[in-house]
This record gives C-alpha cells, sequence and structure tokens, in this order.
C-alpha cells in the first residue's frame, strides 16, 4: 500500500480514538475527531474542485484545526502552502501568486492581512476563500465561501487517493536572495522517512507528550506534527507569546508534562539567560532536541547541569533536505564553553559530504562546503529549474550518476572520527533567532524605498537569543531626512518582522572595496566594533 502522510492520523484513529491527539490553550482534538473532520474537509474542498495537484494557502496560525486543514488538503490529493501571517501583504502575495493556489484557508486573525491583499487588488475578487471559524468571516472586502459548520453536510468516511509516496505534500516558502520567497517541494516520502527514522530513534510512542513550537511555515515544525501523530502521541503546541516570556515558557513545559522538546537554540538561550530552570526541573522529560542554527555551548552546559536525566541531541539540516539529515546526542557534559558541539553523522538514509570547489573530498579535518544527498533531498523549488540547478547538483562520486547532492551553503569539516561540524555560511545566508534569511532579501526591499541612495546588510554574530543579529549600513539620496526608525516602519510593509535589521550605520558614501564593490568585510567589522564599545 502507498504511504502518505495522512495515514498516521487514520492508523491511530483505529488504535487511540478517543484519545487527545493535539492541544494548544482551552482547544484540543482527539485522532477520531482529527481523522473524521479531515476527511470531511477533503469532501468540501473536493466540492470546489481542489484534486491532484492542486495547492491550498492556509492564512492559519499554529493550531488543532490548522492540522485539521493540512490533513484535508493531503485526502484530496493536493499540497498545502503554509503561510506566515505575520509577513506583508506585498510578500504573501508572491507567495500566493507563485502556488497559484485553488482554495485559501484563513482564521480571524488573519483578517486584516487577507483585507490588505484585496483592497490592493492582490488577490482577485473572485478568489475561494473558506475558513474553519464556526460561522463565515465578512468583512468589506470579502466573505469566507464556507466555514467549519459546513462540514457536518459532508461524510467522514475514509477516501480513496490517488497520490504515490513521491507526489508532493507541502509548499514550504523560505527567504530569497532577489526579494523573491522561494518555495521548496517536500514529498510525502521526504517526511515519511525522516519522521519513521527518528520515531525509531528516540523511541516516540503514544506515552509522550511532545512540544509544538515552531510557527507552521518553519520546517521543524513537520517533525513535531508528523513524528507526534505516527507515534500515537499527544502534541502540545506552544502559544507564541510565550517566546518572550521565558518563566511562563518553564511553566507551560512543567505543567503540560512534556516528554520532548525540540526548537531553535535561541529560545534555549532565552530560557538560560533568564535562569527559569530549576536542578532537576521538568522531571517528565526525557529528550531535548535543537534544530535550524547552533547551539551556544554555554547553554547547552547550563540545561545539561540543571536536566541530567534528559538526553540532548543536536539536528542539521535545511529545508531543501526535510527536517534534518544529521544528529549528534551528546554524550557527556563540554568540558568548557568554547568546546564546538558536533552536527554529528548522517541519520538513516542520508549522507554528509565534505567537498572542495571541484567537488573533490577533502581530508579530515580540512574545511570544505558541506553537501547531502539521500532520500530527504527535495525535487527543487517550486518553478524555478535555475535556482533548483543551481543548488541541486548531479552527485560527482562514481556509481552515483542518478543521484543528486544539495549543495548547503554552509562551512564544514570531519573529524578523524567521522564527526561533522558545522563552521558557518559560505554566502550571504544566514540563521537568526531559528530563521533562515537571506541578506540579499532585506537589501532588495531597502531598494524599493525611493529615498534610499545605497545600502548593505550584513549579519554578525552576538550569541544570546539573536545569535547572528542582522546590521544595515545605509545612504540616503541628497536631501532626504529620514533616519532607522522611518526605515523601520516601511521596511516592515514589505518583508517580516524577523527580518528587520536590529543594528544601523548611516553612511553619506558606503566604503568601497578596490573593485568598486561595496566592503562588506570593513562594514562587518565595524558593526562588531560597534558592539564591543561600552554601553
Amino acid at each position: 500500500m502507498t504511504k502518505l502522510l495522512q495515514n498516521y492520523v487514520s492508523e491511530n484513529a483505529n488504535r487511540y480514538g478517543d484519545k487527545t491527539a493535539i492541544v494548544m490553550k482551552n482547544q484540543s482534538i482527539s485522532y477520531a475527531e482529527l481523522e473524521s473532520r479531515s476527511n470531511q474537509l477533503a469532501r468540501l474542498l473536493q466540492s470546489y474542485g481542489v484534486s491532484r495537484g492542486d495547492r491550498v494557502c492556509l492564512f492559519m496560525s499554529k493550531s488543532p484545526l490548522a492540522v485539521v486543514a493540512m490533513l484535508g488538503v493531503l485526502k484530496t490529493d493536493a499540497m498545502y502552502v503554509p503561510i506566515d501571517t505575520s509577513s506583508p501583504a506585498n510578500r504573501v502575495a508572491k507567495i500566493a501568486h507563485a502556488a497559484e493556489p485553488k482554495v485559501f484557508l484563513s482564521e480571524k486573525g488573519a483578517t486584516s492581512l487577507v483585507d490588505d491583499l484585496f483592497e490592493q487588488g492582490l488577490l482577485a475578487k473572485d478568489t475561494v476563500m473558506g475558513t474553519l471559524e464556526a460561522e463565515p468571516i465578512v468583512t468589506d472586502y470579502f466573505r469566507t465561501a464556507f466555514a467549519w459548520n459546513d462540514l457536518d453536510s459532508f461524510s467522514n468516511e475514509p477516501l480513496d487517493y490517488q497520490n504515490s509516496s513521491t507526489d508532493p505534500a507541502h509548499l514550504l516558502f523560505t527567504s530569497g536572495s532577489t526579494g523573491t520567497p522561494k518555495g521548496v517541494v517536500i514529498k510525502h516520502e521526504n517526511v515519511i522517512h525522516f519522521v519513521d527514522w527518528s520515531r525509531n530513534y528516540f523511541g516516540l510512542g503514544p506515552q509522550d507528550k511532545t512540544s509544538g513550537h515552531p510557527p507552521l511555515h518553519f520546517d521543524l515544525s513537520t517533525f513535531d506534527i508528523y513524528g507526534t501523530l505516527s507515534a500515537g502521541a499527544e502534541l502540545h503546541m506552544v502559544s507564541p507569546e510565550l517566546n518572550l516570556l521565558p518563566n511562563k515558557l518553564a511553566d507551560f513545559i512543567r505543567k503540560s508534562e512534556l516528554t520532548q522538546w525540540f526548537s531553535v537554540p535561541s529560545t534555549l538561550t532565552h530560557m538560560a539567560k533568564f535562569n527559569v530552570v530549576t536542578e532537576q526541573d521538568f522531571p517528565h522529560m526525557t529528550r531535548l532536541l535543537w534544530c535550524g542554527e547552533p547551539m551556544p555551548t554555554p547553554t547547552l552546559i547550563h540545561f545539561m547541569d540543571r536536566l541530567p536525566h534528559v538526553t540532548f541531541t543536536n539536528l542539521y539540516g535545511p529545508t531543501e533536505a526535510t527536517i534534518a539529515s544529521s544528529y549528534y546526542t551528546v554524550s557527556k557534559r563540554p568540558s568548557s564553553e568554547i568546546e564546538a558541539i558536533s552536527i554529528g553523522v548522517a541519520c538513516e538514509g542520508e549522507e554528509l559530504l565534505v567537498l572542495n570547489d571541484k567537488l573533490e573530498p577533502v581530508e579530515p579535518e580540512i574545511i570544505g562546503e558541506l553537501y547531502i544527498a539521500g532520500e530527504g533531498l527535495s525535487p527543487g523549488y517550486w518553478h524555478d529549474k535555475e535556482k533548483t540547478d543551481a543548488a541541486f547538483l548531479p552527485d560527482p562520486r562514481p556509481g552515483k550518476e542518478n543521484s543528486r547532492i544539495y549543495r548547503t551553503g554552509d562551512l564544514g569539516k570531519v573529524d578523524e572520527k567521522g564527526l561533522f561540524y558545522c563552521l558557518g555560511r559560505v554566502d550571504s545566508q544566514i540563521k537568526s533567532r531559528g530563521y533562515r534569511i537571506e541578506l540579499g532579501e532585506i537589501e532588495a526591499g531597502l531598494n524599493t524605498l525611493e529615498y534610499i541612495k545605497e545600502c548593505a546588510v550584513v549579519g554578525i554574530h552576538v550569541g544570546g537569543f539573536e545569535g547572528t543579529a542582522i546590521c544595515c549600513a545605509y545612504a540616503l539620496k541628497e536631501g532626504q531626512e529620514k533616519d532607522k526608525t522611518d526605515l523601520q516602519r516601511d521596511l516592515t510593509k514589505i518583508i517580516p518582522k524577523y527580518m528587520i535589521p536590529t543594528q544601523w550605520m548611516t553612511y553619506d558614501v558606503l566604503p568601497k572595496n578596490a573593485n568598486g564593490k561595496i566592503d562588506r568585510k570593513a562594514l562587518r567589522d565595524r558593526f562588531e566594533e560597534s558592539n564591543k564599545q561600552p554601553a
């Protein structure tokens, strides 16, 4: 039988029908209800013409109903496209234009965004907009065609699927250097491969209570959702406002009796900074996982000292390789705060390679560029052969002519023991607060502001919650009197808030190198020097 992501829920609805599947605040849903309601939604979507290969955009924040939406879309043989509802309308419109969805699903919290899209003419007037709110959403600009109460008109019986495991399940749009987000195509088998491996490796089972920390447009959430549902476990979704309240976040972990925590390291660093985790805290927790950016060694030591009953695992991998491609379970407390944390070895069915600029393997301890091969690799970028061909290369190794490798853009090395290390970015892409950000997209946004003469955006390592600070140097056109407050305000209309630079320098003319290009190294040096100055 073809294995599809929605099968996890169908199988566990039979085994654990009354068991709670997902919890968030005062909302919860059982496995049986998740199965039944997603079947009804699939049939409703089919009545609007959604079928194999179509896309459905989700203007929905993290919630149990959002998972109903995801499963409902999958059960029509279509793909879902999670949208960051905090993004500006212009950026969302680029994603919608690229995805060409058959239907949009929205919620009350996204009403102002959808209004902006219709008001600016960024969505066609005949766009089919639905909701899983109890009643339709009605504004001056749109009215949803259906709502939650309409599901009862449709059968909740299982559906027949045309998809195979090689069909796409969803599109995840990441930052693009030209200012246009890139849609990463993720197949059913990509996710299933990682989920099945990780469930077996970590021993995830129906007794577990797992965290759902990342937003739905962030690929780490894919593991939270499908890893939990595949095991018949219970997913506890974390409310976004808790990220700014480390004491409340720690209390959430205690009260939810979580057995597994998974997030970006910056969240853990924030908790460590405010010293909210006590000795022998989180007694139900058995494992703590992180991915998305390097874990500061002092943060790891902080948690290992306080949680000796917990195992700690570093996962590494870009969206293009589906959640993670390597793992490293830390066997002992680091001996010093400067000890590097390995990204370990490849997960089953994956390979890590360190190659030079001729795509030749380098010797142990020699720095090269990290490449990934194996079953997690995405087919590529949605409707963008040029970017796909630039990132997904033919495997240069003998006997691998029909395989591909993915260029991560990360520098790396492998030690004499066969453990891999990630040593930072090759290019202008950075990780900040767990988000992968193309600095070029920020520059593209800045360059649309009519008062900007020239600009450059660089990243500098600052540690702590931020990790890598986004720094902007800019020069204004003659006669303009703008400051960083004006730039921040206008840039927020173009790019997501998490991409807004946090440090600024103004110039009459930006420094140039011998080739006449903006001297980014000089700018990085100046920002780093500025950060060393006493406050």
